[in-house]
């Protein structure tokens, strides 16, 4: 017999307003399991984690927890404002049986003391100490709404291996694709107020979608020719019986509610960005730039040039100077060394990640139009704001709604419509994914392959980067840069690469540390190892002049963005060719170290 959920949410309702958001909608979480809540911006996930939660009270429907099991959630935004610091926040998350250290070891895994002041936390940093606080007491079920929000790879890729090695069960909503694949073994996607569930993972998410969204719209069309034959029975059809007619036209009236409604619910985002004059053909070319804090070394001798056209990707750790950097290539900050051109006609828009721009008592219509008018300025036309606003999904009833009122991704969105509405040729994207929906971030990477500007864009969205990015900028610490063709699995792909031909460099070079034993007798090499001796020799040769062929390939700054297929081949065989010269230079080593002995 199954055992009982430990949480089980059905038939849940809730009506915000006049606006109903939730209808119908189920969620059941057992032991272990791993859950992925999906849906777009505003469909009302995290108001249905916060009922699963116990914060939010439900209209309609039935909730049960299991008693007994113990619950954490992690908010979107985490408010550590009534606790002196980090510490005694995370401690107030743990119940009589758990263990302090465990709360002191996320802690320091996650890069916090615990002494900070609540007021003077970043946003990446109260959200790991809000990790750091649901993760703490390893409770029987976890919900977390955005944990991956701000935070940078490094702590991505340790929050993932931590959650995979917790029992508990889990429900995450996450826009993160790298993120769900790596950890998701079911979804539930709420879509129009109601679930749907696919004892899948991730992967197999869109595929799904996709095939329902595809029937939904052949029932739509059926229910259009049906509208058609009862127009055409009104207008031809018997006109003696009045009172079927009347039924009939009633029905129709019903039918025409049913289509205005399929369409309003569904909609499309529609994204493009306005182009400018084209700039110069070089958008920005450093030179041996330096830049330091004080003693604190943020980039050293980086040589870059970015080529109109470029999508350059920026990486690094929380704190490597990935703003700072952007700021330089610029123009808005000095080099301490070295020189910074940037190109001719740039018209430059940026979309900065903080959102400190949005006035959150403004209304959405205000903030697109400056309060002056019902009309949006886009690409030097006017278009009515409502209008303007549904290309973005916003539906014509939110104009009036204040800014505060939105959900994380809606700010976004909004963010990205005030953003593409001016001309550009240049795009300077910070943490640009940041809260989107999964078809909003298609739009964006759709709109970003038909820009014919450069984009510059600073993201911890592996899949993301992936999609977008013609090369990586990657930092490597102490103030080190390196570019690598291609996103981020092609970074690392060139980076294991890079390191592992360095380490054996390294090894065969280096001198043994202690004197090599004596050589017992009767160890002198044979006629058969005297000659593989002789081909070892020739065979490194060789090998060492097939790399310097591939790595020449690699150089090449465009490959990528050329031809993909032979930068993959160029890669896969540089990999391969490593590991034979390794595998042939430690035989040479032991065959000749018996030979000298």
């Amino acid at each position: 017999m199954a055992s009982p959920p430990l949480l089980l949410l059905d038939n849940i309702s809730l009506t915000l307003g006049a606006v109903p958001l939730l209808a119908a909608a189920s969620l059941s979480v057992g032991v272990g399991e791993r859950i992925c809540l999906v849906g777009r911006n505003g469909s009302g996930k995290s108001t249905l984690l916060k009922i699963a939660a116990g914060e939010v009270p439900h209209d309609g429907g039935t909730r049960f927890a299991q008693p007994g099991a113990t619950m954490r959630y992690l908010p979107q935004e985490p408010d550590l404002s009534a606790y002196p610091d980090v510490m005694a926040y995370v401690r107030a998350g743990l119940g009589p049986n758990d263990d302090e250290y465990r709360a002191r070891y996320l802690l320091g895994a996650l890069g916090l003391t615990g002494a900070g002041k609540p007021a003077s936390l970043s946003g990446g940093e109260a959200r790991r100490a809000a990790l750091a606080r649901t993760l703490a007491p390893s409770p029987d079920l976890l919900l977390l709404d955005e944990p991956t929000n701000h935070l940078d790879l490094p702590a991505i890729e340790w929050l993932e291996d931590e959650l995979k090695s917790l029992s508990s069960g889990l429900v995450l909503i996450s826009h993160d694709r790298r993120f769900l694949e790596n950890l998701s073994r079911s979804m539930v996607w709420l879509d129009r107020g109601q679930t749907r569930r696919l004892d899948r993972s991730f992967a197999h998410f869109e595929a799904w979608r996709d095939e329902v969204l595809e029937q939904e719209e052949q029932e739509f069309h059926k229910l259009g020719r049906k509208i058609a034959r009862e127009e055409d029975w009104l207008r031809y059809g018997v006109t003696a019986r009045r009172k079927r007619n009347v039924k009939r036209f009633a029905g129709l009236q019903a039918l025409r509610a049913e289509k205005r409604d399929y369409t309003h619910k569904l909609g499309t985002a529609k994204m493009a960005a306005l182009d400018a004059a084209t700039s110069g053909k070089i958008v920005a070319d450093l030179d041996n730039v330096c830049k330091s804090f004080g003693e604190r070394k943020i980039i050293s001798n980086l040589t870059l040039r970015v080529l109109r056209g470029d999508r350059l990707g920026i990486v690094g750790p929380n704190g490597a100077g990935k703003s700072t950097l952007l700021k330089l290539i610029l123009g808005g900050l000095a080099p301490d060394s070295g020189t910074i051109k940037l190109g001719t006609a740039l018209d430059v828009v940026t979309l900065d990640q903080s959102r400190s721009t949005l006035d959150p008592s403004v209304s959405l219509a205000g903030t697109l139009t400056g309060g002056t008018s019902d009309q949006v300025v886009v690409g030097g036309q006017s278009r009515h704001v409502i209008g303007y606003m549904k290309d973005f999904l916003f539906k014509p009833e939110q104009a009036r709604t204040p800014v505060g009122t939105l959900s994380g991704g809606e700010r976004g969105r909004l963010l990205l419509a005030m953003a593409l509405a001016k001309p550009s040729n240049l795009l300077v994207l910070d943490e640009p994914t940041n809260d989107l929906d999964l078809e909003t971030l298609d739009l964006l990477q759709e709109m970003l392959a038909d820009y014919p500007g450069t984009v510059i864009l600073v993201s911890h969205d592996r899949d993301f980067l992936d999609r977008v990015a013609s090369s990586t900028l990657a930092a490597e610490g102490q103030g080190r840069w390196v570019e690598y063709a291609g996103g981020y699995t092609d970074m690392l792909a060139q980076r294991g690469v890079v390191l592992s031909l360095a380490k054996a460099e390294k090894k065969a070079t280096s001198k043994p540390a202690t004197p090599a034993p004596a050589k017992p007798a009767g160890t002198k090499l044979s006629f058969k190892e005297q000659h593989e001796l002789k081909q070892l020799g020739a065979e490194i040769d060789k090998l060492q002049g097939e790399m310097r062929k591939q790595e020449t390939i690699l150089a090449a700054p465009d490959l990528y963005a050329k031809d993909a297929r032979k930068f993959a081949t160029a890669t896969a065989a540089l990999g391969e060719l490593h590991k034979k010269l390794e595998t042939a230079e430690e035989r040479w080593l032991e065959l000749e170290m018996r030979r000298e002995g």
